[in-house]
C-alpha cells in the first residue's frame, strides 16, 4: 500500500517551492491564490527570503505546508492509500486526502501558526531533543521535575523531543544526562509545542476548525494524537484540536502504518526528515521522496 507522509515546521528552506512554482501553472495559479488568502506575498519569503525570514512560525508554518500541498496536487500518480504528517504536517495529509480543501487547509494553518505565536509569548518555554534514551525512561525524568515539561514528539526510537516552560526543560536536560542519554540539546523553537503550555492556541484554533467543513476522506489518515487510522470526519477533527497540546506519536504512527500494510512511504514537501526517521523506525521499510 503506498503512504504519503508530509512534513512539519522546520524542514523549510531558502528557495523552497521556486521550481514548481516556475514549471507548473497548476502550482503557479495556487501560489497565488495563497498569497490572496494570506494578504502577504509567501512567495516572495519563500522564493528569495532568507532564513531567518523563513523561521517566523507565522511564516514557516504557512510556507511548509504550500510546498507540500502543491508538490502533492502536481503529481500525475498521486493515488494515496494511507496519509500522515508530523505535526503541522497532518493539515497538508489532510487536504492531500480530501478531508479539507485547499482553502480551507491554509486558513486554519495559518490561523494555527497565529495563535501559536501568541501562546508563546505569555511564558517562557521552549523544547529540547534527547538522544539515546528509552521512551518511559524520558517520561519518568519529566515526570520527576517540577514544573511543566512533557515528552512532546516520538520521533523514532532513542529521539524523543520535549516540551515545556524554559527552566523546567533545562533541568530536565541536566537529569536526562544524568540518566544516560548521549545528548539532551535545547532546540532553537519559539516555544513549547505540543505541551500544555499550548492550552490558549489550542482554544483559539478549536473555535476556527469547528467552523471548517470537514469532508469524508478518500484514505485514513493516521493521526499524530492516537496513532491509529482515521477516516470520520468529526473524529479527525477532535484530534486535530487536541494535538497542539498532545504529544505527536510519529514512531506509534508509522509502526501501526506498518502493520496495517505500508508498502512503501513517499515524503512530500521540503527536505528528507521523514524519510529517515522512517528507515530508524524500521530499517526495512522503503521509503522515496516526492
Amino acid at each position: 500500500m503506498k503512504a504519503y507522509v508530509f512534513p512539519g515546521q522546520g524542514a523549510q528552506f531558502t528557495g523552497m517551492g521556486k521550481d514548481l512554482y516556475e514549471n507548473s501553472p497548476l502550482a503557479k495559479e495556487l501560489f497565488e491564490s495563497a498569497n490572496e488568502i494570506l494578504g502577504f506575498r509567501i512567495t516572495d519569503i519563500m522564493f528569495e527570503g532568507t532564513a531567518e525570514e523563513l523561521k517566523e512560525t507565522k511564516v514557516t508554518q504557512p510556507a511548509v505546508f504550500l510546498h507540500s500541498v502543491i508538490l502533492a496536487k502536481t503529481l500525475e500518480d498521486f493515488h494515496p492509500e494511507m496519509v500522515a504528517g508530523h505535526s503541522l504536517g497532518e493539515f497538508s495529509a489532510l487536504v492531500a486526502n480530501g478531508t479539507l480543501s485547499f482553502e480551507d487547509g491554509l486558513k486554519l494553518v495559518s490561523q494555527r501558526a497565529l495563535a501559536m505565536q501568541k501562546a508563546c509569548e505569555i511564558k517562557p518555554s521552549t523544547m529540547a531533543a534527547v538522544l539515546g534514551l528509552a521512551d518511559n525512561i524520558v517520561e519518568e525524568v519529566c515526570a520527576s521535575i517540577d514544573g511543566i515539561v512533557v515528552a512532546a514528539n516520538y520521533n523514532c526510537p532513542g529521539q524523543l523531543v520535549i516540551s515545556g516552560e524554559t527552566t523546567a526543560v533545562e533541568k530536565a536536560c541536566e537529569a536526562m544526562k544524568a540518566a544516560g542519554a548521549k545528548r539532551a540539546l535545547l532546540l532553537p523553537v519559539g516555544g513549547a509545542f505540543h505541551s500544555p503550555m499550548m492550552e490558549p492556541a489550542r482554544e483559539e484554533l478549536a473555535a476556527a476548525i469547528e467552523a471548517t467543513t470537514f469532508s469524508t476522506p478518500i484514505c485514513p489518515v493516521y493521526q499524530n494524537v492516537t496513532a491509529n487510522a482515521v477516516s470520520s470526519p468529526e473524529e479527525i477533527k477532535k484530534n486535530l484540536i487536541i494535538q497542539l497540546t498532545a504529544p505527536v506519536k510519529w514512531t506509534q504512527s508509522v509502526q501501526q502504518m506498518i502493520a496495517d500494510g505500508a508498502t512503501l512511504f513517499t515524503e512530500v514537501g521540503p527536505g528528507k526528515v521523514l524519510a529517515g526517521l522512517i528507515g530508524k523506525i524500521d530499517k526495512e521499510a522503503a521509503t522515496a521522496n516526492a
